[in-house]
């Protein structure tokens, strides 16, 4: 995994400890799941690279594959996470798309502090 990808999930997994979840790396390709309270959150994140757009692009790919086939339930939520540097490009996907698939969005800043800013967080 490269260096500023970890450095994103690292700090969501804070993030998501902090506020009282379970947190767990690589289960079943996704990058962290996190529960609570009988409530999941499957999230994939991406650091700083030189091709931001397509990595984000990517990773939407990604988590729509790791999505079930039954579709979202009321007890589960995706997020994606990313720096602060990707945020135009997270911009791209309209909000009704991350809203309808229960798409969170959260945004890790360079000194490691995390913001949820997109729809459901």
């Amino acid at each position: 995994m490269r260096g500023d990808e970890e450095r994103v999930i690292q700090a969501f997994c804070d993030y998501m400890t902090s506020e009282g979840w379970s947190v767990s790396r690589e289960v079943d390709f996704v990058d962290v799941v996190a529960e609570k309270e009988g409530y999941r959150v499957l999230a994939e994140a991406k650091g700083r690279t030189a091709a931001m757009g397509l990595d984000v692009d990517t990773m939407f790919g990604q988590l729509l594959r790791r999505m079930p086939p039954t579709g979202p339930t009321e007890t589960t939520r995706f997020a994606v996470v990313v720096p602060t540097a990707a945020g135009v490009a997270v911009r791209r996907i309209p909000g009704w798309v991350l809203e309808e698939l229960r798409i969170d969005v959260y945004v890790v800043s360079d000194d490691g502090s995390v913001t949820p800013a997109g729809p459901g967080t």
